[in-house]
């Protein structure tokens, strides 16, 4: 046999060589073999889509969770928008792993399939058309030494038995010898029937050796014609074996996500995101929000004013817009509660005595269980909206911003038309819902 493969695999003296009758349909069964093998690789490249799938929706999933429950948690500033990059990652990733699913689905499986519908061509009566060429191909390089091997095999197994009849009368006429009950004409007869044992053997041999002879001659025709088919056979082999390494090359390609330039970007985006962080700014900002820096109308001596006790002072309106609702947007007591120990939007009563104390605030409220972030049912949906009109605020807890400007509505509106809201450099506050326009 040509070629050698001893750099993959030593064969084993013990195993059926594929010269001996009937073994060429391991190369048979290897066409069979290679239409299963493609079936093999779509239901594994079809079960790793659906494991793409999953996680791209756990990552949505996880990160809309998430982005709710930081934007109505205590943490603010740039410190809170680096945290929500973490969120904006996840959803990015997601998108690329719908995209490793699509690929799987609709390029590397409909590749194989259609390879494979091209190299493997069904037969009405079963099998493929190819196996059944490669079957019949080895059955005519065979026959031919197959019958020189019967015949070989049946002078053999002649020769052998004449062997084992000349012995046995071999032993026969020297017992005889030995034997005193044994004639003169016994003994005769023993040797007569030694030598025509040995003539048998004789003529067995001459045609064994003959039939041998025979079949070595037509060995080499044997081993070429068979070579010839078994090429064929390769060369079906080869292309499949390439297609698949190329096939497998696109999957990795689309697996690696490492390569994708958009991959790359998400994080380079998320770390500058991170970096753009601020303490100081967000310290600030707490500062001039709920702290010190705020604005503070400090007591002063008031005359009494009967028209300013009757109502309450009216906003003025900006130019071209919509009237301002009524000034009275303090949210009722119980109105809304908090997603944490604390949120962005809490309240803090203002009455005090000498008999009572502050209360706390403990991140076990709940017995120490939860999650400090969970929402509550009474909290709105945080949704980006867009100003329509300029708007000062009036008041400390009124939000200022120009048409044109997006913020985050965090709180839908109360009954006197406020909504409260988040500017993006991190500041809260109410505004006119007649100002705004969902995005």
């Amino acid at each position: 046999m040509s070629g050698s493969y001893d750099e993959y695999a030593v064969a084993d003296d013990t195993m059926d060589s594929f010269w001996e009758v009937g073994n060429y349909k391991r190369a048979v069964k290897r066409v069979d073999d290679g239409h299963r093998l493609c079936n093999d690789l779509m239901n594994c490249l079809g079960e790793r889509s659906k494991i793409e799938k999953a996680y791209g929706d756990q990552l949505t999933a996880w990160s809309k969770r998430w982005r709710q429950l930081i934007e109505k948690g205590p943490q603010y500033g740039s410190v809170e928008r680096a945290w929500l990059g973490v969120m904006t990652e996840a959803e990015k990733v997601s998108e690329l792993h719908q995209d490793v699913k699509n690929n799987l689905l609709n390029e590397d499986i409909e590749r194989v399939k259609n390879w494979q519908k091209e190299a493997y061509h069904k037969q009405i009566i079963g099998g493929f058309k190819e196996a059944k060429e490669a079957d019949e191909g080895f059955k005519k390089a065979q026959k031919p030494w197959a019958k020189k091997l019967k015949e070989m095999e049946t002078a053999k197994k002649s020769y052998h038995m004449a062997c084992k009849e000349e012995k046995l009368a071999a032993t026969r006429e020297a017992n005889g010898k030995t034997e005193a009950s044994v004639t003169a004409d016994q003994q005769k007869k023993l040797h007569e029937k030694v030598d025509k044992c040995k003539q048998d053997v004789h003529k067995a041999k001459e045609k064994y050796e003959k039939s041998l002879e025979e079949l070595n001659k037509c060995t080499p025709q044997y081993m070429e014609c068979m070579e010839q088919v078994f090429d064929q056979c390769q060369q079906h082999e080869v292309k499949r074996l390439t297609f698949l390494k190329e096939a497998l090359l696109d999957i990795k390609r689309h697996l690696n996500l490492t390569e994708n330039q958009s991959y790359a970007n998400i994080y380079r985006e998320l770390e500058r995101t991170i970096l753009a962080a601020n303490t100081q700014e967000d310290l600030k900002w707490f500062s001039n929000n709920h702290g010190p820096g705020m604005h503070m109308n400090w007591p002063a001596f008031e005359e009494y004013n009967p028209e300013a006790a009757a109502a309450p002072p009216k906003k003025k309106k900006p130019d071209g817009a919509p009237p301002t609702p009524s000034t009275d947007h303090v949210a009722p007591p119980g109105d809304r509660s908090s997603v944490s120990s604390y949120d962005k939007n809490q309240a803090y009563s203002t009455e005090w005595s000498d008999d009572e104390q502050p209360t706390g605030f403990s991140a076990n409220e709940n017995g120490g269980n939860g999650n400090s972030f969970e929402e509550d049912s009474s909290t709105g949906k945080a949704v980006r909206v867009r100003a329509l009109y300029d708007y000062d605020g009036q008041e400390q807890d009124e939000l200022t911003f120009k048409a044109g400007d997006e913020l985050t509505k965090t709180e839908d509106e109360d009954e006197q038309g406020w909504c409260r809201g988040r500017l993006d450099n991190g500041r809260e506050g109410l505004y006119p819902a007649n100002y705004v326009e969902p995005i």
